[in-house]
């Protein structure tokens, strides 16, 4: 393919010299004159292992050049990938400015260009980032997004040192389209990458970057307080987080990783309270590990406020110990959803399997009736009970039974499904307007 990459930094180098060496023709775009000049000279603007080599070889055979000619690139090209720079301004916010500029001058070479063309945003960007390049795009070219032109996100996850090793082995490739002439275009971009390719909508693929890098930050930062308690009583963290990385069942898995309601239960409000605590003792200040509860509390609250924003007074809880497939209900966020409820005059049934007072014992038992004094007569014995009651209905959990809830309901327009959960797909309770929260 014929492609034009705007902006000459690391990623837009990098990504120019690996794209010219699967077989590519490119021609690097950029506002600085001496890039543009570094490059046509067959010298990398940027330092990166491999590239320098690269480039030079691309250049001597006539499948790189540089312009500062945007719409001119455009022209000649069949597609546009934008590696502009997106800063932080002083406040924190997302700087696309660059981006801006840089999509004001493909709109204007589409406008000259004759046939369809892609332009894919490789810059990091917040998701509605893309629909204010849809809209700088249609005004200036004066064309239809997803007719005369496609759209789409393509986020690089290059680490400096070993950018090439990355953009040649990545764990992934992720496409957002907006259409699928577009996404195939892109695609085609990656045929010789050996990894899996994932075609998403743009948002999701806007904001992946964006959940990976925080998730990046997150590990480090957790990995640096784990390390300050053990090194204050003597033990090595080294050995600790070695030992809990080799555990890819649950901690370096898809296990907790799953948008849905707070936590609970016997172990993890117990034990983040006790570390916190001892890491208290020791003096030491341990703001990540000690936010983590407060963070649980704000989620939960934000389920509680999603459904007491309704109207309905007759509300099924589908769900009620701090998980399916158990009758575990210490530190449910159910419970409190329920004991909330209760307190603002709702009228409540609730179905929840394996929470049958018949087979409660000891303090599990004591603390239901504690909690729900009256809780005899709220529990049913089948999702069709509580379905049949509630105006609205409350999923918090994805235990298999309430599998049936989108044919139970059927068509059923009275009907209000707050999913907290996130235990059905987005569109599963269309017909019945519902309410999904993650």
């Amino acid at each position: 393919m014929r492609i034009a990459i705007f902006g000459l930094g690391y990623v837009g180098t990098v990504s120019t010299a690996c794209f010219a060496e699967a077989g590519h023709e490119v021609v690097g775009v950029d506002v600085n004159p001496l890039k543009v000049d570094l490059l046509n000279s067959g010298t990398s603007p940027v330092v990166e292992e491999g590239v320098a080599e690269m480039i030079r070889e691309a250049v001597a055979l006539g499948a790189v050049h540089a312009t500062s000619d945007g719409p001119a690139a455009v022209a000649m090209t069949e597609a546009s990938l934008v590696c502009v720079g997106t800063p932080s301004r002083e406040n924190g916010s997302l700087d696309t400015e660059a981006i801006h500029r840089t999509m004001e001058s493909i709109g204007s070479g589409l406008r000259m260009r004759a046939g369809y063309h892609v332009v894919i945003l490789r810059s990091t960007s917040l998701p509605g980032t893309i629909e204010g390049v849809r809209e700088i795009l249609e005004l200036r070219s004066g064309k239809k997004a997803g007719e005369d032109f496609g759209l789409c996100v393509n986020p690089e996850f290059l680490r400096e040192g070993s950018a090439v090793e990355d953009f040649n082995h990545p764990p992934f490739t992720i496409i957002g389209e907006s259409d699928r002439a577009a996404g195939d275009v892109a695609a085609e971009l990656y045929q010789e990458i050996e990894a899996p390719l994932y075609r998403i909508p743009l948002g999701a693929a806007e904001m992946v970057k964006y959940a990976s890098n925080a998730f990046h930050a997150l590990k480090a930062a957790f990995a640096n307080e784990i390390g300050e308690i053990c090194a204050a009583q003597g033990t090595d963290g080294r050995v600790v987080m070695d030992l809990l990385t080799r555990d890819t069942k649950l901690n370096i898995s898809r296990a907790y990783l799953r948008p849905g309601f707070a936590f609970g239960g016997s172990c993890l409000p117990k034990d983040l309270r006790a570390i916190t605590y001892r890491a208290n003792r020791l003096d030491l200040r341990t703001p990540l590990l000690s936010s983590i509860l407060p963070a649980n509390e704000a989620h939960l609250d934000r389920g509680i406020q999603q459904v007491l924003k309704h109207e309905g007074k007759r509300i099924g809880l589908l769900g009620l110990a701090f998980k399916g497939g158990t009758d575990d209900l210490r530190e449910s966020p159910m419970m409190c959803l329920a004991e909330t409820l209760i307190g603002k005059g709702r009228q409540l049934r609730i179905f929840d399997e394996n929470v049958r007072l018949s087979r409660l014992i000891g303090a599990n038992k004591a603390y239901l009736e504690e909690k729900i004094p009256h809780i005899s007569s709220l529990l049913v014995d089948t999702l069709e009970d509580a379905v049949e009651f509630g105006e609205v209905l409350v999923v918090g959990s994805a235990a298999p039974p309430l599998a049936r809830l989108p044919d139970l309901i059927g068509i059923d327009r009275q009907r209000l499904v707050i999913d907290l959960a996130g235990a059905f797909p987005p569109d599963a309770f269309v017909a019945v307007h519902a309410a999904v929260t993650t």
